[in-house]
């Protein structure tokens, strides 16, 4: 099993509603159990005229590997009406792979740690809740993204 952190964001048809949605379905995945989920955030788009996101990070331990997992969560988000229209565009969910144990990963279709993750104050704040001053894989510390990355445009939103 491996430890692994996933991006959740929706903003479109109850984006809250799309994120618990998705935690149950995480729950349900073969050989793979949800351990932990951060507080719920709201966040600016990255795009404007957007409506606001809702964000979290899930970790989950999980025997699949990388790419199934990844299959397996665009199978979630496909469920809940994703639509792949434009980058960035405004979508009912959003699950990312962050972080799959000490693995780094250059595939194709799969970049870990995840490429932008450094530059979104939605994934490291909900992340550092779930792993307070972590080491990522490939040797930046969490503590020193944070730093480098204010808390802007988010608001923290009730528990889950």
């Amino acid at each position: 099993m491996q430890r692994v952190y996933i991006g959740l964001g929706s903003n479109l048809a109850r984006p809250t509603e799309q994120l618990r949605d998705a935690l149950r379905s995480l729950a349900t995945l073969p050989d793979t159990r949800l351990i932990a989920v951060s507080s719920f955030y709201a966040s600016d788009s990255l795009l404007p005229g957007q409506p606001r996101y809702v964000n979290a990070v899930a970790a989950v331990d999980s025997s699949l590997e990388p790419l199934e997992l990844l299959d397996a969560l665009h199978g979630i988000e496909n469920d809940q009406g994703r639509e792949r229209n434009e980058r960035w565009g405004p979508r009912t969910l959003d699950l990312d792979i962050l972080l799959f144990g000490a693995r780094v990963i250059d595939e194709p279709r799969l970049k870990v740690p995840h490429e932008q993750m450094h530059l979104r104050p939605f994934v490291l704040y909900p992340l550092a809740e779930l792993a307070p001053g972590m080491q990522l894989a490939d040797g930046r510390e969490l503590d020193e993204l944070l730093a480098a990355c204010p808390f802007v445009g988010l608001e923290r939103l009730s528990p889950v």
